[in-house]
């Protein structure tokens, strides 16, 4: 039985998640009456986190500490790697990644206790690594802001990633940030058709909106890339060039890429969603992603390991490069300033050498 659409939704389903005790399957009772489903709520329960600073030794990322603001993501990519994480709540990586989420009001609150330890040594911390930090819910909780708030006071260094033009709200302490040589930003932009963006990202910003934002973060002083990613075989790789020029002609300075990935219960969601957006793509699709993972629908230590073993990975690799390489992208990228970091007078509880507070 094909899963009904839910509008403005990516999954298309919502299977029970690997640490559920019972499973759902969908069964057609005879009264299918090829009715549109009502839209679909999204919730958001509040979480208390201990601490908000997550570590990782992880050899695939550049970054060994991270934030996040939220969990889960109304963004509702098909694609995202972050999907399976939901079912750690006993939720489904399907719709429910999308419509129930878990806001962190107390995070800054946390980050200023962490940062203020004196057994603390600073390194840019990234947002955007798990879920997106300028999600829709952010406009109302405005978490990610108060958060940036914090790394203006302590002169702390931030990278940020993100889908969505709501990051151009904070231009005014990012610019601050960048500024001291604190901050860089990159908007994740993977296609420019309207439709596939819709269907594939159906809560993100539209693709205009992100290039608009990367045109007023540059404009404002603050480095900016692109990330084009996920790239996916037979489906938007086509479109890593066009990408590139773009954002490279509204001021950015520096891209990445990334080439799809389907661990876990994304593979299924994946393909579902494929299948009814680009039946006729789904086989050759489905082979490039398996030929890159070593016949599977995803290897870590295959497609993700020091070399580049798939033709067509390979290729991808080789016109990133080439691209990046004629637009002037990636020619010098400062590392963020990491001696700048300070614990605001009003929280160190030390006296300077003149009796002060400091």
């Amino acid at each position: 039985m094909p899963p009904p659409r839910r509008k403005g939704r990516g999954a298309q389903s919502n299977e029970s998640g690997r640490y559920e005790a019972e499973q759902r399957e969908a069964a057609c009772d005879g009264w299918d009456l090829d009715e549109a489903l009502p839209p679909l709520a999204t919730t958001v329960i509040h979480e208390t986190p201990r601490k908000i600073v997550t570590f990782n030794t992880s050899p695939y990322v550049g970054f060994d500490r991270s934030i996040n603001p939220y969990r889960g993501c109304e963004h509702g990519c098909i694609y995202c790697f972050a999907r399976p994480s939901h079912a750690y709540m006993g939720l489904s990586p399907g719709l429910d990644f999308e419509t129930k989420l878990f806001a962190k009001p107390t995070a800054p609150q946390l980050l200023e206790k962490e940062l203020a330890n004196p057994s603390y040594r600073p390194q840019p911390i990234a947002m955007g690594t798990n879920t997106d930090p300028y999600q829709p819910i952010e406009r109302r909780y405005r978490i990610m802001r108060a958060i940036l708030s914090v790394f203006d006071r302590f002169n702390h260094p931030v990278t940020i990633l993100t889908k969505s033009a709501l990051i151009t709200r904070d231009i005014d302490i990012l610019s601050r940030l960048a500024a001291r040589n604190l901050t860089r930003a990159m908007v994740s932009i993977t296609t420019e058709d309207g439709a596939l963006a819709r269907s594939m990202e159906p809560r993100a910003a539209a693709p205009g909106k992100r290039f608009e934002a990367v045109r007023r973060l540059a404009g404002a002083g603050i480095t900016t890339g692109i990330m084009t990613g996920p790239m996916i075989p037979a489906l938007n790789d086509d479109e890593m060039e066009t990408l590139l020029e773009k954002a490279a002609s509204l001021g950015a300075s520096f891209a990445a890429y990334t080439v799809l990935r389907l661990p876990l219960e994304v593979s299924p969601l994946f393909q579902e969603w494929l299948a009814a957006f680009a039946p006729t793509r789904t086989k050759r699709i489905m082979r490039h992603i398996r030929e890159m993972n070593g016949g599977r629908d995803y290897d870590p230590y295959w497609s993700r390991g020091g070399e580049v073993k798939a033709p067509y990975a390979k290729l991808i690799m080789q016109r990133f490069r080439a691209a990046t390489s004629k637009l002037g992208l990636n020619r010098e990228r400062r590392p963020l300033d990491l001696t700048q970091f300070r614990v605001p007078q009003d929280m160190s509880g030390q006296l300077s050498l003149f009796g002060e507070s400091g």
